[in-house]
């Protein structure tokens, strides 16, 4: 496999092309690591009264749906952004996921899963006090995207 990169002043975007032969798992990788890689540096406009603020996806351990609409919350703080729970399930890179019907986690700020066979399971988050709920039908498919991404390092 050969890797090369192109310096073009003239783009107004960078662009990252893969060019293969066939589909194959490594070349799927590859895209997922970079659309990630890209993804943790994507800037979203989040809202708190009349301020808007620009902030890193990566910064973001999880949103929620409250009762003024969908909550963005970092390690100290907490903001509104203007889409959809299902919207952002769409725009967000991969190492974020549904954990139940009104929270979307980032998998790459879990510190503990205390898991309730019986009820939903307990995300804590390194560095704060905040935590989610996990759904038991989300249970599974968070662990299971937890050990690939563990495998993957």
């Amino acid at each position: 496999m050969k890797i090369k990169i192109e310096i073009e002043e003239a783009l107004e975007e960078d662009e990252v092309l893969i060019r293969c032969r066939r589909l194959t798992e490594e070349i799927s990788a590859i895209q997922k690591a970079v659309s990630e890689a890209a993804g943790a540096t994507q800037k979203f406009v989040f809202y708190k009264g009349s301020t808007e603020y620009y902030l890193m996806l990566d910064e973001i351990l999880f949103f929620e749906t409250d009762e003024k609409g969908i909550s963005a919350h970092t390690r100290s703080d907490a903001y509104q952004i203007r889409y959809k729970l299902y919207e952002l399930e769409d725009i967000l890179p991969g190492f974020f996921m549904r954990v139940s019907k009104s929270t979307i986690l980032n998998t790459n700020h879990i510190y503990s899963i205390n898991r309730n066979l019986t009820a939903s399971s307990v995300v804590a988050f390194s560095g704060t006090h905040k935590q989610v709920y996990v759904s038991r039908y989300y249970y599974k498919p968070l662990i299971s995207k937890l050990e690939e991404k563990r495998l993957h390092r």
